[in-house]
């Protein structure tokens, strides 16, 4: 069973509702148009997913007038920090989530943030950008997809984050891959700049995606009366999945670092191999130098000036010092 796509009643556009569904016992999820003489809370045995475009000024103002969300929803909003977590707050279950925008037509790993209060009944999201779990979550909700309770949905949106952060770290993988296999070769070009600029990307994920671990041990600790044991055990499931995808991020992060230091290594040793060229040169070089210095000037005593022989004298003199000079310098880079 597919949902067919219904269009948004005007009124609810303008308040900022992207779109609404309603869901019965596990049943496919059914588009809502929201006019205004529809009721906005759930029908008995059901829950309803709302999602609001934070961009419209509306938005915020409608839901704290008409929903009756917790005042911490709306702080949190607003406030500085923008880390990943799940919390209970009253009798209702508050989650931040960071994900990648939604870019269409390129791969994105910018990161915005998801806000949802989630209670019997009601589960409501908001973003100011468009982000790439959600739009997974909404295909699989128009797929014919069913859920039994807003936390179930909300699970289901973790789980689209990790499959999200999945192809990002396969697709990173593929491009440290054709990177090492360049350092292999001997051919470094701009590997080490490119590394450098995944390696950023990643740690920003890693560090912004993360789950605070204190908000989800206060949350499995005093869960909202209204989570059911099973609802619980999927969660800690749920998170202990993104764990294992977070756990492969930082060991991407680590492989970045080591061929970070490698090419470093190698592009240090090749410098060293061009100044000891030059260094050489220069010192086979002095000899003939220093010789013709000397014989350059214009005074008198200049020896050798009426020796037919003199000529030879001084390219044997010159070729000693020289081979001298590069001896010592050869047993310089031995030792």
């Amino acid at each position: 069973m597919t949902n067919t796509l219904i269009p948004l009643h005007p009124a609810a556009e303008r308040l900022g509702l992207l779109y609404a569904y309603h869901f019965t016992s596990g049943q496919p999820g059914r588009a809502l148009t929201m006019a205004p003489e529809d009721p906005w809370d759930a029908e008995e045995g059901g829950f309803r997913w709302l999602h609001f475009n934070l961009a419209h000024a509306a938005a915020e103002r409608w839901m704290r007038e008409h929903l009756g969300l917790p005042e911490e929803f709306f702080e949190s909003l607003h406030a500085g920090s923008h880390s990943t977590r799940l919390e209970p707050a009253d009798d209702t279950l508050l989650g931040v989530v960071n994900d990648v925008t939604l870019a269409y037509g390129q791969v994105s790993v910018d990161v915005a943030t998801l806000w949802a209060c989630a209670r019997p009944g009601l589960l409501v999201t908001a973003r100011a950008q468009p982000l790439r779990s959600v739009d997974r979550l909404r295909h699989a909700v128009r797929r014919g997809e069913g859920f039994g309770s807003t936390l179930e949905l909300l699970v289901h949106l973790l789980r689209d984050q990790a499959d999200v952060l999945t192809g990002i770290i396969r697709d990173t993988t593929v491009k440290v891959d054709a990177i090492e296999d360049r350092l292999l070769s001997q051919r470094l070009s701009a590997s080490r700049a490119e590394l450098g600029s995944l390696r950023r990307a990643l740690v920003r994920l890693q560090r912004l995606l993360a789950l605070e671990p204190g908000s989800l041990l206060r949350l499995l600790n005093r869960p909202p009366a209204w989570l059911r044991r099973d609802d619980i055990q999927t969660l800690r499931e749920a998170t202990e999945e993104f764990d294992r995808v977070l756990d492969d991020l930082a060991a991407l992060v680590e492989r970045l670092k080591l061929l970070q230091e490698e090419i470093a290594a190698a592009s240090a040793e090749q410098t060293n191999r061009t100044l000891f060229t030059l260094t050489l040169v220069t010192v086979l070089a002095l000899p003939i130098n220093i010789i013709a210095g000397f014989f350059g000037m214009n005074v008198g005593g200049i020896p050798l000036a009426d020796s037919p022989h003199g000529f030879w004298i001084l390219v044997a003199l010159v070729a000693t010092f020289t081979v001298l000079a590069g001896s010592l310098a050869f047993r310089k880079r031995g030792d």
